[in-house]
């Protein structure tokens, strides 16, 4: 008995000990992706962008991050005060909470000891990454809410409403790729596509409606209608200052962070290395899953830049059409791309 619980306090420990450093990589991703955002927005209008923080601006982030983090915490009088801090806290948590079944590369093994680079490999890990990032949308609900302000609220409901439009599309876009790969669990969907072909060769149509429902499902341009500054002054964190405000920017940065991860798990191999045979290179040990770590980084990263080349040159949709691609042409889409590959399936295993 004695040797079964220091199994499990050691398992514990490895377990707290990566999610804390994915938790801390993710927050560091996220804090340099508001200066990759700054940097690439500047290249694209021919200017400089941050440069007086450290040597080429590398140090704004930590700059930006503590002028919030000293700033002066505001409450408004008339906000309902627990809710308004509940807010901000509910969007950063369910942001940092869909990392948690992403495998980040193959096992790792040290101390005699086989240590798996995900916090949890469940066999509904897609079920879980749509189930947190749906209650992502209560911490903007919450926070619109809760301000008192009618710029806020309606900030709110437009989040809520295109959250809900653009999810139907996605899972449907998901059933098809499930169908091919017969699994819920995001680490045998990339083990299927080391030994065989990237899901994006079978399911392009796919791809490009999940793509751009994560656009929708990250608020980012051009489906950022719940920010629109020249509607809605700012948007629903519009009463939010401090950390608070913060939350709910680092929020949108570590979304669009796990979004490019989720995508290049299902379309593009996860941390497959293309063109090269891991197979034959197990002898390469621990080496091999660093390999596989940075190449999934690398395409995380084409990703990230992706959301930023769209966010400075595509414009701003109306709400109205905003809606209308969500209804009437990504859903009926997404339904046509799943009873296509439902067909294709079914005579193939005749």
């Amino acid at each position: 008995m004695i040797h079964l619980l220091t199994i499990d306090w050691l398992l514990m420990l490895e377990k707290l000990i990566l999610i804390a450093i994915i938790v801390m990589f993710s927050l560091l991703v996220a804090m340099y992706s508001t200066y990759a955002e700054r940097k690439i927005a500047a290249f694209m209008q021919d200017r400089i962008g941050p440069n007086r923080a450290g040597p080429f601006g590398i140090l704004q982030p930590l700059a930006d991050g503590g002028k919030l983090f000293f700033k002066e915490e505001i409450i408004p009088s008339s906000s309902n005060k627990i809710l308004f801090i509940l807010g901000p806290s509910l969007a950063m948590l369910t942001a940092m909470m869909t990392c948690a079944v992403v495998p980040w590369s193959t096992d790792l093994h040290l101390f005699n000891k086989t240590i798996p680079l995900q916090i949890a490999d469940v066999n509904i890990g897609i079920l879980y990454v749509f189930a947190v990032v749906s209650l992502g949308v209560y911490g903007i609900m919450i926070g619109g809410w809760a301000s008192n302000n009618k710029f806020s609220l309606l900030a709110a409901l437009r989040g809520a409403s295109q959250v809900i439009s653009y999810e139907l599309a996605m899972g449907i876009a998901f059933i098809a790729l499930l169908m091919l790969t017969g699994s819920l669990s995001l680490r045998t969907i990339v083990e299927q596509q080391v030994t065989s072909h990237w899901n994006i060769w079978y399911q392009p149509l796919g791809f490009l409606i999940f793509f751009v429902c994560a656009l929708a499902e990250c608020n980012r341009t051009p489906f950022d209608l719940s920010e629109a500054e020249s509607e809605l002054n700012m948007g629903y964190h519009q009463e939010y200052s401090s950390m608070k405000l913060g939350f709910y920017l680092f929020a949108e940065y570590v979304n669009m962070f796990i979004s490019s991860a989720i995508m290049a798990t299902l379309y593009f191999g996860g941390y497959d290395i293309p063109f090269f045979n891991e197979a034959a290179h197990t002898d390469w040990g621990n080496w091999l899953a660093i390999a596989g770590a940075v190449c999934f980084m690398i395409k995380i990263s084409i990703f990230i830049f992706t959301f930023m080349w769209i966010r400075w040159t595509v414009p701003r949709f109306r709400y109205d059409q905003l809606m209308t691609l969500g209804w009437k042409k990504l859903i009926p889409l997404a339904l046509a791309n799943m009873l296509i590959t439902g067909a294709v399936v079914l005579w193939m295993h005749k």
